[in-house]
């Protein structure tokens, strides 16, 4: 692919560029996304997690905060106060993170969902029964004050409760309510679903697309577009044609965002394809993780400081924040460390396959619905894009599809899952690419793991890399082989299913408690890595978990058996040096 040049696509919403054409900071507020509060707070480190902070709720209008900070910091050399008095100052002006949320208990929830009839396996039986009971635990609903006193909170305000991930994340979060739904929907907790749906809705209808999570230092990025499919979802469970037709409008704003705010022309041997990528710009550290952003940007030039902030804030939006998948070093193929982070520069496979899934599905709401020259539309979109993703990202030889650098003008031919996500969203022309893909994927050694298939091969110290296994890259792969006609794929896909399920179900019985990602070597062990310490819950793990146990619960296991025979000769046809450190 030497012979590929870039050209971006120049169009921007006034939202995220400025009328200087500067980069913005992630939110207008002078408290939680800019600021010398923010500043002075952060880099005090008062708090042991910087989300902390900026989760708190104003006691005061914002003028009379700002105006008391400028008063105090006059009494102090160079303006700054001494950590004692910063603490004393947060104390006095702001509320303890959570005041904004109310429990909340869906109404809907019930016993003995039809799905559990499904699972044959007494002790899956049993741990499913909880699963279905956690839905209750992660149910929130935003207080009245939120909408009338938006100022005082970093909260954004939607209409209908929410089923939260956990942990430290008390909010919504965009892509995680993927999985959330779907589980919500095997419960049959459709108005509960129906709800988190219209959340959405209100959001793209307030921003034109979907911030990351449900906090004002999200507004300036989103997270990967699945508001389509959980539309779609909701529609194959209930046959709603009038929530449908509701949605559709809204659904494509969102695709019309994607496509003039994220979108990349990739010349090759003289046609033009355009393909998406994950691009914010915003030239600020994240708000939430602002310690570890201004650590990371020491000792660069200002100019430097604005590119690596805003490639992060890039990284976020992809969800994979953090990976090696993102980093551009000396040496390509992403070598080096987190200050090498180029996610706005890098096509990603994954992203380009979901939005291949979406327009087949807008094409499908629009048939549905009789809107012919609609449908076209979206076919001929659909098969673009695959077009482009076969000139751009498919290797042949190597039978994936393999994430494309705008620096070097290559492919990034390291393992990722995100590799096979055409696969998963059924976006390729060939039969015999879906057979390579397999074989692919055996001879990658990324199988021969006992708890899942991992996030990498890389150990970075990064959450998004070896040894991580996160639910839905394990279901995105397990449900794009299990689509495939050939025995060799679907056995793969259950032997995955078996091996997710074990990990999952032993981690409940030793801690009683859904992780939001696991050690793909140690049963039942939570992953670690990252910016914060995993959190549990979860919302996005309990779903999969669930559609697994719909898909296969008749077959799966409590107690299977560590490798199968056919992993096993797998694992002992593998290079000694498989992992890269």
């Amino acid at each position: 692919m030497n012979c590929l040049a870039v050209l971006t696509c120049s169009c921007a919403l006034l939202l995220l560029v400025d009328v200087q054409g500067g980069l913005l900071p992630p939110c207008d507020s002078e408290l939680y996304c800019d600021g010398e509060i923010l500043r002075q707070v952060q880099t005090a480190k008062l708090f042991d997690d910087d989300k902390y902070f900026v989760d708190m709720k104003l006691r005061s209008n914002p003028e009379v905060v700002l105006s008391a900070f400028r008063n105090l910091t006059n009494e102090f050399p160079n303006a700054t106060l001494p950590p004692s008095k910063l603490l004393e100052f947060v104390n006095r002006f702001f509320e303890e993170p959570g005041t904004e949320l109310e429990p909340w208990s869906p109404p809907d929830w019930h016993d003995n969902p039809a799905f559990l009839q499904k699972v044959a396996d007494q002790s899956l039986h049993k741990w499913a029964e909880k699963l279905h009971i956690l839905w209750k635990s992660l149910g929130r609903k935003i207080r009245s004050d939120v909408e009338q006193h938006p100022e005082l909170y970093s909260q954004i305000y939607t209409p209908h409760p929410v089923i939260v991930p956990g942990g430290r994340f008390r909010e919504l979060y965009y892509w995680d309510s993927y999985w959330v739904i779907n589980g919500l929907l095997l419960s049959e907790m459709t108005d509960t679903a129906a709800g988190m749906i219209q959340n959405f809705l209100y959001l793209v209808n307030r921003y034109g697309f979907i911030p990351n999570g449900g906090r004002i230092y999200y507004e300036r990025r989103s997270q990967p577009p699945f508001l389509t499919l959980m539309v779609e979802s909701y529609y194959q469970a209930t046959q709603d044609k009038e929530f449908l037709r509701a949605a559709l409008p809204t659904l494509e704003r969102e695709y019309l965002f994607w496509m003039e705010n994220r979108s990349v022309t990739v010349p090759v041997n003289g046609t033009e394809h355009v393909l998406n990528r994950h691009h914010v710009q915003v030239g600020l550290p994240r708000p939430e993780s602002y310690s570890d952003d201004v650590e990371l940007a020491e000792g660069l030039p200002e100019g430097a400081k604005e590119k690596l902030w805003m490639e992060l804030n890039a990284g976020a939006e992809s969800g994979w924040d953090f990976s090696s998948r993102w980093y551009v070093g000396g040496g390509g193929q992403n070598s080096g460390t987190l200050r090498d982070v180029r996610t706005g520069q890098i096509v990603p496979s994954d992203l380009n396959a979901l939005l291949c899934r979406n327009e087949r599905t807008l094409a499908s709401f629009h048939s549905i619905l009789g809107a012919s020259s609609k449908v076209v539309h979206y076919e001929q979109a659909a098969a673009r894009r695959m077009k482009a993703l076969e000139a751009v990202l498919w290797d042949p030889d190597r039978g994936a599809w393999f994430d494309y650098s705008l620096v070097t003008n290559s492919s990034h031919t390291a393992f990722y899952p995100s590799n096979l996500a055409p696969l998963w969203a059924q976006c390729y022309s060939q039969p015999t690419m879906s057979d390579k893909a397999v074989e692919y994927l055996k001879e990658s050694g990324a199988l021969q793991f006992p708890n899942g298939v991992p996030t990498s091969l890389k150990e970075s110290g990064q959450q998004w890399d070896y040894p991580n296994a996160w639910p839905p890259l394990q279901h995105m792969l397990i449900e794009g082989l299990s689509k495939l006609p050939s025995e060799d794929a679907q056995q793969a896909a259950f032997e995955l299913a078996q091996k997710w399920i074990r990990t999952n179900h032993l981690a409940y019985d030793r801690y009683e408690a859904m992780f939001e990602k696991y050690d793909v070597n140690g049963d039942g062990k939570p992953g670690g890595g990252g910016e914060y310490e995993v959190q549990l819950g979860f919302g996005w793990t309990n779903g999969v978990a669930l559609q697994l146990l719909d898909q296969y619960g008749g077959r799966l296991t409590a107690q299977s058996s560590r490798v199968s025979s056919s992993s096993f000769l797998l694992l002992l046809s593998l290079p000694s040096a498989l992992l890269i450190v």
